[in-house]
């Protein structure tokens, strides 16, 4: 059984070759920091997709350490890129804003396809193996079978999930969940909404309503919004977090397929941009490949072997 960090290790294999592993080669044998050098470092963590703003203010900081003599030897370098992706992510990191009072909303939105039904059905399982209980709300009655699918991880789970029929209002499904969540005291409910695109103003107006009626139901609800990602989107995704983060008022992050792509400094870039943390990423298909998300565990593993 792999730990923790070897899961994490594993499924970020692809972003180290692609950002930790260029770097190292790059910094191999020189023997001085000149333009060429900065030049090629610049250019490996912009392809690594974290950001251009972060890569700009990293070679900023290093020209200006140059400048005054702090530091002249390249292989420093790694490390000085090391600290300033950490201070990034921890720059925006905050604690889970779990209610006193149970139940503790948790709205799921995203796009198609971002793995978000999916997520929603890990989360139950790790939320659970935590000690907390947890009532799934089918709130996509939208897309055909994904009723079906949660309710198929919440058979996985032993987590009832609370549902009405396909092409029902979204906000009757929240509002009758809310109230089941109420009377049993359950510590989360997780609302898994149907996929939409930030264009779709219809979509995003049905989201508002939605927030409303679990605020009318749970006074603070929801307590938080989580947006679900596909990593290997990169920058495509960054425009979609920033819309959403607009309109739908996201909380927090959970990156999936982070396995499957090299360009995972996107995690860096749109930490960067919204100062929304990330709470979670999936590393891969099992329920306990979706691992909380921490900075510096994350920064461990993606510069140490």
């Amino acid at each position: 059984m792999l730990s923790l960090l070897d899961r994490l290790k594993q499924g970020i294999q692809k972003t180290r070759a692609g950002l930790v592993n260029q770097v190292e080669d790059i910094l191999l044998g020189k023997k001085e920091i000149d333009a060429d050098l900065l030049d090629e470092l610049e250019y490996t963590l912009i392809t690594a997709d974290v950001g251009v703003r972060t890569a700009a203010e990293i070679l900023e900081e290093i020209r200006r350490k140059v400048e005054r003599h702090l530091v002249n030897d390249p292989a420093e370098l790694r490390q000085l890129i090391r600290e300033h992706l950490l201070g990034v992510l921890e720059a925006s990191d905050r604690p889970l804003n779990f209610s006193a009072e149970p139940p503790t909303v948790i709205l799921m939105v995203g796009v198609n396809g971002s793995g978000k039904t999916t997520t929603t059905g890990k989360l139950a399982a790790r939320f659970k193996e935590e000690g907390r209980s947890v009532l799934l709300c089918a709130a996509d009655t939208f897309r055909a079978a994904a009723i079906e699918q949660l309710e198929v991880w919440g058979q996985r789970t032993s987590t009832e999930t609370i549902r009405q029929a396909q092409g029902a209002d979204p906000s009757a499904v929240i509002f009758d969940a809310l109230q089941a969540a109420k009377a049993r005291k359950t510590g989360v409910l997780l609302v898994d909404t149907a996929g939409r695109l930030h264009t779709k103003t219809n979509l995003m107006t049905e989201l508002e309503k939605m927030r409303r009626t679990a605020a009318r139901v749970v006074p603070g609800a929801p307590h938080e919004v989580w947006l679900v990602l596909d990593a290997t989107t990169g920058q495509n995704g960054l425009e979609q977090a920033r819309k959403f983060t607009e309109s739908a008022g996201v909380t927090g992050l959970v990156l999936t397929k982070l396995d499957g792509t090299a360009k995972g400094g996107i995690v860096v870039a749109i930490t960067r941009e919204l100062n929304v943390p990330i709470r979670y990423i999936g590393v891969g298909e099992q329920s306990d490949d979706l691992l909380p998300f921490e900075p510096e565990r994350f920064i461990s593993s993606l510069f140490e072997a």
